[in-house]
């Protein structure tokens, strides 16, 4: 559906404007279907991305500083996710071998069997997939890498 029915907007200043504004729409519309996908899982967004990161991660240990770097909101609040994902008991903190001030995160099994049913949920509703050709989904990242830089 184009963006003028889904705002009931007929006109827009311009289609700088326009392609910003449809952005962040379906940026916003995106979200909200992957927080439906993951309501059964008991976790958020932020939470899935904070475990995917620690899978890729896994064995290894993961500093909170390498964390929040990953993050894909860097709004995050980093150390509240991860209190959150330890009292569901699907990650761990340990203290730094090398560096006692530094706390680091580590995936438990159950956040490991967690993660692999959740990707594999939102991996099978990727809604580009059934909309866009394999070279518009090029096409539109180098866009949207385009509109960052």
């Amino acid at each position: 559906m184009r963006i003028e029915d889904e705002i009931k907007q007929v006109k827009f200043k311009n289609e700088f404007l326009k392609a910003e504004i449809n952005l962040a729409f379906t940026a916003a519309w995106l979200e909200g279907n992957r927080t439906s996908i993951l309501k059964p899982f008991g976790i958020s967004i932020q939470q899935f991305n904070l475990l995917r990161i620690l899978k890729g991660q896994h064995p290894k240990p993961s500093p909170l500083k390498l964390i929040t770097d990953r993050m894909i909101d860097k709004m995050s609040n980093t150390s509240r996710l991860v209190e959150k994902l330890r009292q569901k008991d699907l990650v761990r903190r340990e203290v730094c071998i090398d560096n006692r001030r530094q706390v680091d995160i580590v995936i438990t099994e159950n956040g490991i069997k967690l993660i692999d049913e959740a990707s594999k949920v939102v991996e099978s509703n990727i809604f580009c997939e059934s909309n866009l050709t394999i070279d518009e989904a090029k096409t539109l990242n180098v866009i949207l890498d385009k509109v960052r830089n």
